[in-house]
C-alpha cells in the first residue's frame, strides 16, 4: 500500500488544520457496497483491535487485518484539476472497478 506524493500533501493538509484530533489515524480499507461490489474506505478513525498499525510517510495509518488482502499493493492518489478533484484508488487486486472509481470486485 502506498500514497503518492500529492496523497501525502493533501492528507498532511488535513492533519495541519486546528481541530484535527490527533488520536485518529488514516484508516484505510474497504467495506461492501457500491456498484462493483467493494467501496474504499479512506478516513481518519481511532484504532480497534482489529487493526493493524503502519506509518506511511510519517502519517500514522491504521486497516482492518482482515483488508490486506484486497489492498496489497495499492497506491492512492490525489487529482486537483478543474474536472477532476479528490483521491483516486489504482489496485492491481481488482478485477473491474466502476466508472467512478470508487468501487471495486476482485
Amino acid at each position: 500500500m502506498s500514497l503518492t506524493p500529492g496523497a501525502i500533501k493533501a492528507i498532511s493538509k488535513l492533519m495541519e488544520a486546528p481541530d484535527f484530533d490527533v488520536t485518529q489515524r488514516l484508516r484505510i480499507g474497504v467495506k461492501g457496497g457500491g456498484c462493483s461490489g467493494m467501496t474504499y474506505v479512506l478516513g481518519f478513525d481511532t484504532p480497534t483491535e482489529k487493526d493493524q498499525s503502519f506509518d506511511i510517510e510519517g502519517i500514522p495509518c491504521i486497516m482492518e487485518k482482515a483488508h490486506e488482502i484486497y489492498l496489497l499493493g495499492m497506491e492512492v492518489d490525489w487529482h486537483d484539476g478543474l474536472d477532476n478533484r479528490g483521491f483516486t484508488f489504482s489496485n492491481p487486486n481488482a478485477s473491474k472497478t466502476c466508472g467512478c472509481g470508487t468501487s471495486f470486485a476482485v
